[in-house]
């Protein structure tokens, strides 16, 4: 059995937590350089222009690409034949965490209590997703979410009678009140079925999804082609202000769900859907 050390995760949390928001991943770089090619507004080009100047100026001198660098939400896939030493997977995760927020100069903005709004000054407690997997590998991916893309999130429990159109329609209509909010050209995740819980994480798993790869289900590929076409018609454009580029990517995750309902949620990513993974 193979044993990893409660360092050894601190170590890497804390390192993805940097370079997630520091290095945009390379498929949404070429996603966004090809948008200013597509883009026929001027404002939009120019807008897409200085995206990439910022994306790139980051990367190279290690600097936030945004200024809200998010709440770190934490993906691990944990082997069953890993055996973790030293303390606890959470602690862990929270110590890189913090690490990474306060070493890396990177805003903090998580509050202890929803009401009372006490920041806790290193952007912990991380939100934590454990998967069980076979085999002895601990594999992490830290996705910090900004909540000008978070705030815009959608759940609708629709009945088992909707249809593909209902689906899609749904999918354009939060993008279309979303506007301007999540700092387009956005990425769009959609979740459905499972139950509401289910829905909404697999909305949010669905931004992880490589932006120049489709589902590997032919009738969801079909969905998610109609959907940012759909979108890109609404004419948002980057940054709200006009344009035919609006979603870069729409990605779809479903899940087996009961007889009797249908959930769906959509979960927006911003241009700098960020996320950075390593395997232990």
């Amino acid at each position: 059995m193979k044993e990893i050390h409660y360092t050894q995760i601190v170590a890497a949390v804390r390192n993805l937590c940097i370079k997630a928001n520091t290095v945009l991943p390379q498929d949404l770089c070429s996603a966004l350089r090809a948008a200013r090619t597509a883009e026929e507004s001027p404002v939009g080009q120019a807008i897409l222009g200085d995206l990439e100047e910022n994306f790139t100026f980051a990367a190279e001198k290690g600097l936030p690409i945004c200024q809200d660098t998010g709440m770190a939400v934490v993906f691990v896939k944990l082997g069953q034949e890993v055996r973790l030493i030293g303390g606890s997977l959470q602690d862990a995760v929270n110590e890189g965490v913090a690490l990474g927020y306060t070493e890396g100069h990177l805003r903090c903005s998580v509050v202890a209590d929803p009401l009372r709004r006490e920041n806790t000054g290193n952007n912990t407690p991380a939100v934590l997703h454990l998967e069980l997997t076979t085999g002895d590998e601990l594999e992490l991916t830290v996705a910090p979410k900004g909540f000008g893309s978070e705030n815009m999130t959608r759940l609708k429990m629709f009945n088992p009678s909707a249809t593909r159109e209902d689906i899609i329609a749904f999918v354009a209509e939060a993008v279309e009140a979303a506007g301007a909010n999540p700092c387009p050209p956005i990425v769009v995740g959609v979740g459905l079925g499972g139950t509401s819980e289910v829905a909404t994480l697999l909305a949010k798993k669905a931004l992880l999804r490589p932006v120049d790869r489709c589902s590997d289900d032919p009738f969801y590929a079909g969905m998610e082609a109609e959907m940012k076409e759909r979108i890109n018609a609404l004419g948002i454009g980057p940054q709200g202000l006009g344009g035919r580029v609006t979603a870069l990517s729409v990605a779809i995750l479903a899940s087996p769900t009961h007889i009797a309902g249908m959930p769906c949620a959509v979960n927006l990513g911003c241009h700098v859907t960020r996320h950075a993974s390593v395997t232990l």
